[in-house]
């Protein structure tokens, strides 16, 4: 018997509220099945369990707010004996204080997530109201058992949806602290040290034209799939970038799950993994950025998503910035910025018989833990990923 837990999504997250179960007890449970939702200062989370089973019992009630790492329900392993029902452990009335306490979560009645607790609705139907800002728990159901199926959804968004006062169902203000917090901390605790390089994507400019030239434009790959394919490739050799700071040493990850920083409309800012970068081709990846970018739109990222980057990438070049000097995220121990492309005249073909072009330039740049590592390191890390971006068929 195992325990299925309040899962941390973040150096910022200290409790969070259970608002939905999606298994019942004695269903059967896979390793990536999501069990529960709950809402954080990041939103309404959809929470996977990690083994294989059979829910045996729930031990919190929904709209429960409860510390991280606190046992949700337990799950019955393959071959074990099902056990005697037993009394709820109560949960901790607060959490215990740190150096940093975030606001709690708003109470559930409160809360657009919490609202459409115990609410019997499709997936589909779950996420259009998302994305429409819908409250499901004010919509009729027409489906089995009243069910509020896609076709009711679709119905009140074409009567016209309120407007509310939190995009995307978020509090915008909770996440604001939440995140002041977090970079509050990175900058009090983690030396930071930054490196900036300038790298010609003439090559890459090049091969993305030719490959993109024969595709659809829903096909198409962007510059920032190389970025990230480049990035996880040189992180394969510099580990020291790559992994978590903890109870006092550093933590190598063996595995490279790049977290792309997304806007959210309105305000606020969320990192998602792309998991295991490093083995995935670049329409792979090209397909889990567009996936993981619509995700955070409509609220419906899963846990193993937020707590499971090893570093993060982060990119201001849509929006003109030419460089960038990031705060890391904790426990990471790096992130690298990304900005935008630009003309720039440049030296082509050697200092003495070389002449001066226009090349498109693009100014990559690095936040480092003195902790972890220096620049000398870092200065590898960057020129490796200069390097790689020059044979971008080979990414």
């Amino acid at each position: 018997m195992s325990d299925f837990l309040m899962p941390s999504l973040g150096s910022d997250m200290e409790a969070g509220t259970l608002v939905e179960w999606l298994k019942q007890p004695g269903e059967a449970v896979q390793r990536g099945d999501v069990v529960a939702v709950v809402e954080t200062q990041k939103g309404a989370i959809e929470i996977e369990c990690f083994q294989d089973g059979v829910l045996e019992q729930y031990l919190v009630d929904i709209g429960q707010t409860v510390p991280v790492g606190t046992p949700l329900a337990r799950i019955r392993g393959a071959g074990e004996a099902a056990a005697p029902p037993a009394e709820k452990p109560r949960p901790a009335p607060e959490a215990s204080p740190t150096p940093l306490p975030l606001p709690v979560a708003p109470p559930p009645v409160a809360s657009k997530a919490a609202r459409t607790s115990g609410v019997a609705a499709s997936p589909a139907a779950r996420q259009l109201a998302a994305e429409r800002g819908l409250d499901l728990a004010a919509l009729e159901g027409s489906g089995p058992g009243g069910a509020v199926v896609l076709a009711d959804v679709e119905g009140a968004a074409a009567a016209g949806p309120k407007p509310t006062a939190k995009a995307g169902g978020l509090n915008l203000d909770e996440m604001r602290r939440a995140i002041a917090a977090a970079m509050s901390r990175s900058k009090r605790e983690i030396p930071h040290y930054y490196l900036s390089h300038d790298i010609d994507l003439a090559a890459a400019t090049s091969w993305l034209e030719a490959t993109n030239a024969a595709r659809e434009p829903a096909q198409r790959l962007l510059m920032g799939a190389l970025f990230l394919k480049a990035v996880a490739l040189a992180l394969k050799k510099h580990k020291a970038f790559n992994g978590f700071y903890r109870e006092g040493g550093f933590v190598p990850s063996a595995a490279v799950h790049i977290g792309i920083a997304v806007s959210i409309r309105g305000g606020g800012l969320v990192a998602p993994a792309v998991h295991d970068t490093d083995t995935l081709g670049l329409d792979a990846i090209m397909a889990k950025m567009r996936d993981l970018v619509a995700r955070v739109r409509a609220g419906t990222l899963r846990s193993s998503e937020l707590a499971d980057p090893t570093v993060t990438v982060s990119s201001l070049g849509e929006r003109g910035v030419e460089g960038m000097y990031s705060i890391i995220y904790p426990p990471q121990v790096a992130i690298l910025g990304i900005g935008k492309v630009t003309e720039r005249p440049t030296v082509v073909g050697g200092a003495v018989d070389g002449k001066i072009a226009p090349r498109p330039l693009v100014t990559v740049t690095l936040a480092g833990d003195h902790r972890v590592s220096d620049g000398h390191r870092g200065a590898l890390l960057l020129n490796d990923i200069d390097r790689l971006l020059q044979e971008p068929e080979a990414l």
